[in-house]
């Protein structure tokens, strides 16, 4: 699976969304994840960032955008829709794609702050996953409160479900 044809995309978001895809079949290569799940990652790898240059009312809704025109079009794996939907959030309900399509989407290598804290942290996911999951999500929250807007329940209970874990 590459992009949908669906996707509205432009270049350097096909590029990001290429990164994320990379950088998740590295990860599953390297801890031996069996094929089925290897084909969700790449799914959730490829809508994610589906419309996110699609003209819509808020930004932050291109993932919730996505996962339902992904529903619309055919997808059916719960675990795949809710990674695409909750990507930017966070969801205490995720299963492995939702958790792997966060810190890739995070951690993918064209991302420009702090290049090195990102290398380190996804050098780091194969053998430390959780503990990394906890990093960056911090970061995300850290970067939500210093921008002003709320946080969304969702990422409130994803954080809780972590903190707790």
């Amino acid at each position: 699976m590459g992009l949908p044809p669906w996707a509205e995309v432009g270049p350097e978001r096909r590029a990001h969304i290429e990164r994320v895809a990379a950088l998740l079949a590295e990860w599953a290569a390297a801890m031996a994840v069996g094929p089925e799940e290897r084909a969700r990652w790449r799914r959730a790898a490829y809508l994610h960032d589906a419309l996110r240059d699609a003209s819509l009312t808020n930004p932050r809704a291109h993932g919730p955008a996505a996962a339902d025109r992904a529903a619309a079009e055919g997808e059916r794996d719960r675990g795949v829709l809710d990674a695409v939907r909750y990507h930017t959030i966070g969801y205490a309900g995720w299963d492995d794609v939702g958790r792997m399509l966060y810190l890739a989407d995070f951690l993918e290598p064209g991302r420009d702050p702090d290049v090195a804290a990102r290398d380190a942290l996804a050098a780091r996911v194969t053998a430390e996953r959780d503990a990394v999951l906890r990093e960056v999500a911090r970061r995300r929250i850290a970067w939500v409160l210093r921008s002003g807007w709320p946080l969304p329940p969702e990422t409130v209970a994803f954080w809780n479900a972590l903190a707790c874990s």
